[in-house]
This record gives C-alpha cells, sequence and structure tokens, in this order.
C-alpha cells in the first residue's frame, strides 16, 4: 500500500511539472510517464488515460481552494481584509496550479453542465453571499463608495485570474520567462487589493 501510494505521488507530481509546461492539451501520457520515471504501461495502470490523470489533479486544487474561500466568504473578518485574503489565497492555489482556468474554461465552453455536475461540488461551491451583504452594510453605513456588490466580486475574480488565463500572451507580449512571471503574480498578490481598496474606500 505504502509503494502504491508513492507511485501514485510521484505520478501526480510528474503530471503537474507537464501540464504546467505543456498545457493539458500538449500533455501526453509518454511525457508523463518519463517525467516520473516509470514505463507507460505502469501509468496506465493507475490512470487510463491524462483525462482521468487531469481529473484528480483538478479536485485537488479545487479542495484546496474552495473551502479556503468560503472560509473567508463567511468568516467575520472585516471587509478590506477579506478582499487581501481573498487574493493571497487565490493567487496561491492558481500559482501553484497555472493550468487549471484554462482548462476550466474550456471545460465549460464543452458543456457546462456536465462539468458542474462532474466537478463542483455542491458542498464546497464558493458561497459568496455574505460577503455580498457585507460589501451592502458597508455602503450604508459610508465607509465604502456606493458600488455593485457583484461588480465588486466580479473585479475581483477576474483581476486575480485573468493572468493566469492570458498567462502565454501577457509571457509573450512582456518578455517575460517564468521566474519573471511567477515574481509577478506574487507582487499582485498585494497590488489587486490595494487597487480595489483605495477604488472603493472613502
Amino acid at each position: 500500500m505504502v509503494k502504491e501510494k508513492s507511485t501514485e505521488e510521484k505520478i501526480l507530481a510528474a503530471a503537474k511539472n507537464v501540464f504546467v509546461t505543456k498545457g493539458m492539451a500538449g500533455a501526453r501520457m509518454q511525457d508523463i510517464a518519463d517525467e516520473a520515471g516509470i514505463n507507460k504501461a505502469l501509468l496506465h495502470y493507475y490512470f487510463r488515460n491524462k483525462e482521468k490523470l487531469f481529473e484528480v489533479i483538478f479536485m485537488d486544487a479545487a479542495q484546496k481552494l474552495f473551502p479556503k474561500i468560503n472560509s473567508i466568504f463567511e468568516s467575520d473578518a472585516p471587509l478590506f481584509e477579506k478582499i487581501e485574503n481573498f487574493c493571497e489565497e487565490y493567487i496561491t492555489i492558481m500559482s501553484e496550479n497555472p493550468y487549471l482556468p484554462l482548462f476550466v474554461l474550456n471545460e465549460i465552453s464543452k458543456d457546462s453542465e456536465i462539468f458542474l455536475e462532474r466537478f463542483w461540488n455542491k458542498q464546497q461551491f464558493p458561497k459568496p453571499q455574505k460577503f455580498l451583504e457585507q460589501v451592502e452594510k458597508e455602503i450604508r453605513k459610508g465607509t465604502i463608495k456606493k458600488i455593485s456588490p457583484l461588480h465588486l466580486l466580479i473585479n475581483l475574480i477576474s483581476m486575480s485570474i485573468f493572468p493566469f488565463v492570458g498567462k502565454p500572451m501577457i509571457q509573450f507580449v512582456m518578455g517575460l520567462d517564468e521566474l519573471q512571471f511567477r515574481n509577478i503574480m506574487q507582487q499582485r498578490k498585494k497590488e489587486i487589493p490595494k487597487f480595489i481598496i483605495d477604488s472603493i474606500k472613502k
């Protein structure tokens, strides 16, 4: 059992590396087997195809991200602190799994209902209602400008996720290597909340 778990963990780590460098479309099972230092037959024994392998990796990332995001949304922390914490957690998980946003977009564009039923655990599904209500309360208290809570949330998510969706284009246009891109993403953990908070506070 220990040996099997070790082999599976080795495969998952190798698959992440291959997906990061080659993307979902460009990755081959042989690439993953080579990266893991095993033969292709053994890889197929554990995972029938790369889609199944990717599903496991996606669910692992989702199980790390969604509960943390829900914990932030449903906490009693001040609004500005929630915005800061959201960016920190979201960008951290995306930096570890930079291929996930494109995978999600591609799958949703194929058939959103199947994707949501297959991958989206309703118990973990992000529940932003308390966050949206908190924005409304801060508006009534006069601590922030009159804004749409929904648009604020969309802006927060969009600014966090777009650089990962547009990563190849951003790297090409800006002439960034992998290390430079990662450093910029780390900076955005502070830049995004500062930009949003400065734009809404009175």
